[in-house]
């Protein structure tokens, strides 16, 4: 109830106490980790994540390990983790997601043409879900690091008639 309601310091207490009760129950590892994410506590994140895991056979969060590979400025682990989740696939929301995360850290290490190779739409659909949405927004923005204006403005406008209060669109249409 906590996470949900955005209380992580509270969500994390209440998880470091059901972990020393159940430490081997995969949902208590999940809350903990994603509260410890919420909060910045990126090593106990990282640690949460990895173990629930493993318990649970699922990769719903290693798009968030990525991130936090990422915050803890480890690029050889972001690599081997987005290998990872190729090699073990995940639903399509995590694989959009898995997309999002390892684009905007190959932007942020200067490589844009890979961003965009990895983000670039095939085609723009008519209702586009929130993860097509994450996707098209890091491949306008690689679009618009590579000079590519047309590229970006036809996503930064798709984007724009599909949800006009999508978080970022102010920075992106100053990129372009």
């Amino acid at each position: 109830m906590a996470f949900v309601g955005g209380r992580y310091a509270k969500a994390r207490h209440h998880a470091e106490e059901a972990k020393a009760l159940a430490p081997r129950l995969p949902a208590i590892r999940e809350v903990l980790g994603l509260a410890a994410y919420r909060m910045g506590r990126w090593d106990q994140a990282l640690t949460e994540l990895r173990t629930y895991r493993r318990l649970s056979g699922e990769t719903t969060h290693l798009p968030v390990e990525m991130d936090v590979l990422r915050a803890l400025e480890r690029p050889e682990e972001v690599e081997a983790t987005h290998a990872l989740l190729r090699r073990l696939g995940g639903s399509p929301a995590t694989l959009d997601e898995g997309k999002v995360v390892y684009a905007a850290f190959l932007l942020d290490r200067d490589r844009a043409r890979e961003a965009w190779e990895l983000t670039r739409p095939s085609s723009l659909k008519a209702s586009p879900t929130d993860g097509d949405l994450r996707v098209w927004y890091v491949a306008a923005r690689a679009a618009a690091r590579l000079g590519d204006r047309s590229a970006s403005r036809r996503l930064y406008q798709a984007i724009v008639d599909a949800d006009p209060g999508f978080p970022g669109l102010d920075e992106l249409e100053a990129a372009l």
